[in-house]
């Protein structure tokens, strides 16, 4: 069965840098500015594929009206090669995800929208057992809550993968499964758009999951997870959840405290513990609430944030098989309830630089007349090309990289 987690699994580090855009000093968008889709340029070689595909298609009980008219229109999209051959380059430290995935705006903006959909939020989780606010985290690191659900023709970026043909199999899978969808009349070619790898609409389905989890919440007779109303889209999200095993009431996990001492060889995902054998070692929950067994992470080393993940956390990891997209859905999720920013913090970075040293430098380029976008502490494009700009004018080796030096020379 190919579900989310084996897109996860393929394209992970692509698909985390779309859901979670870093903020204003890493160039994202705000709310409702997607880029424009990219178009389609001449290529034989697709053309010559198409052909093939759809008779496999056909093979495959797709009527070919369907096939037709899915394809009418849709054309090679290089510049989704491109982003599927250059995911590495968007790998983020757990601290700048974290800070990411809960920023002051993405927070602010999910309580409003948690507000807006209380009431559906709440009705699923008395019907699935899923934690309202995992439902809504889930959709803002998805689609940040619904301004970035994608705007990419989704047979175009699926056989243009398939086509190319790393992971061909894969995606010709999702094409044939997207073409199911079309035939059922969920959806329409037109408005069956989403991110360059064919997730789609709120809670980012790819085809494959659309067909297996999708929920008819509002009863209009299709799962329009497209709409702008969400409500079927979260509906199927908190399906995936609980079909996926989560336990009703368990929470995700808790950031906590350590005792000074605390053994380093304790800590790791699958070294669980009862809550009691946790709490007679000195373990604290830093909210005061009660522990859960489960085990314990430390992504920054002993000193740092450490959290406490029970079996919850595994199974937003179905979702999307990343630590720190669950630790940032967890995260989001406790920041929506009412919660603060983690009690903890991170040491220095790479660059011997603290959130505080970098969210300093980031006010000190833009008071200079360099904009970083944003003071949230993520060294994104913005902030990068900030700091060249600084360096330029200031007759420096124009590196883009933070430093103490930096920070010193823009203080003076």
């Amino acid at each position: 069965m190919i579900t989310r987690r084996s897109l996860s699994l393929l394209s992970l580090a692509a698909l985390t840098s779309a859901c979670v855009p870093s903020g204003g000093s890493g160039g994202a968008r705000g709310p409702g500015g997607e880029t424009p889709p990219p178009r389609p340029v001449p290529n034989a070689g697709w053309d010559a594929w198409v052909a093939a595909y759809k008779d496999r298609a056909a093979s495959r009980g797709i009527a070919r009206g369907v096939i037709d008219t899915a394809f009418r229109g849709a054309g090679f999209l290089p510049d989704v090669i491109d982003k599927d051959r250059n995911q590495t380059e968007f790998k983020r430290t757990t601290e700048d995800y974290l800070n990411i995935a809960a920023s002051d705006e993405r927070v602010s903006l999910g309580r409003q929208k948690y507000a807006a959909y209380g009431g559906v939020l709440n009705a699923l989780q008395s019907r699935y057992g899923v934690d309202a606010q995992i439902i809504a985290a889930v959709w803002g690191l998805e689609s940040f809550f619904g301004t970035r659900r994608g705007n990419i023709p989704v047979i175009s970026a699926l056989s243009t993968l398939a086509y190319e043909g790393r992971r061909g199999e894969f995606f010709e899978g999702q094409l044939t499964a997207a073409l199911r969808i079309l035939q059922r009349g969920d959806t329409t070619p037109g408005q069956m758009v989403g991110s360059w790898a064919g997730a789609m609409g709120h809670t980012q389905f790819i085809p494959t999951s659309y067909l297996e989890f999708a929920v008819d919440y509002t009863g209009d007779g299709r799962a329009d997870i497209w709409a702008e109303d969400p409500s079927d889209a979260l509906a199927s999200t908190a399906a995936y959840l609980s079909r996926s095993g989560w336990t009703r009431g368990l929470p995700w996990g808790m950031e906590v405290q350590l005792p000074s001492g605390f053994a380093p060889g304790l800590l790791g995902r699958g070294k669980g513990k009862a809550a009691a054998d946790w709490q007679a070692l000195g373990v604290r929950s830093a909210s005061g609430r009660a522990l859960a067994g489960g085990s314990i992470i430390a992504p920054g080393g002993i000193g740092g944030p450490a959290f406490l993940l029970t079996g919850n956390f595994n199974v937003i990891l179905r979702y999307n098989n990343a630590e720190n997209y669950a630790l940032g859905v967890g995260h989001l999720s406790d920041r929506l309830a009412g919660g603060g920013p983690l009690s903890a913090a991170f040491g220095p970075d790479a660059n011997g630089l603290t959130k505080a040293d970098r969210q300093e430098l980031q006010r000190l380029l833009t008071a200079r007349g360099f904009d970083t976008g944003g003071t949230d502490g993520v060294i994104g494009a913005k902030s990068k090309a900030a700091i060249e700009g600084y360096q330029a004018s200031r007759g420096l080796p124009v590196t883009g990289v933070p430093s103490a030096d930096l920070l010193r020379m823009l203080r003076g």
